[in-house]
């Protein structure tokens, strides 16, 4: 199944609401995979368990020392005490993106506090 990067990165910033999103970020996510040639249906709810859907399409986990954000790559982090559904993120080159564009990788107060555990996905 291919994986279009630019149609990705394209969808994530056609979709993204300003300045904060909407509380939606696996399904704008989602959408902008979809928007990349990927069937994405089984998939999730929550944010923090779209991992196994991600590897299921082709996507691998990447490892953390030293990583850097390429386009495409997918950030699928576990839940804070302010968060129960965690957050999913999509890199587009320049910045993450959620239902929002983020300002950094955390998308928000809790999520920088607390720094829950995330894996970031990439499709080979």
């Amino acid at each position: 199944m291919p994986f279009d990067t630019e149609a990705f990165a394209t969808a994530l910033r056609k979709n993204a609401l300003p300045p904060f999103g909407a509380g939606k970020c696996a399904r704008f996510v989602r959408l902008a995979i979809e928007a990349a040639g990927m069937k994405t249906d089984p998939h999730p709810g929550s944010a923090k368990d779209w991992g196994p859907t991600l590897e299921r399409l082709g996507f691998q986990p990447v490892a953390g020392e030293g990583y850097e954000p390429v386009p495409g790559d997918i950030a699928v982090i576990q839940t804070t005490t302010e968060s129960s559904d965690g957050h999913m993120q999509g890199y587009d080159g320049k910045n993450w993106i959620s239902d929002f564009v983020q300002r950094e990788f955390w998308p928000g107060p809790s999520f920088r506090k607390e720094k829950p555990a995330f894996v970031v996905f990439r499709f080979p």
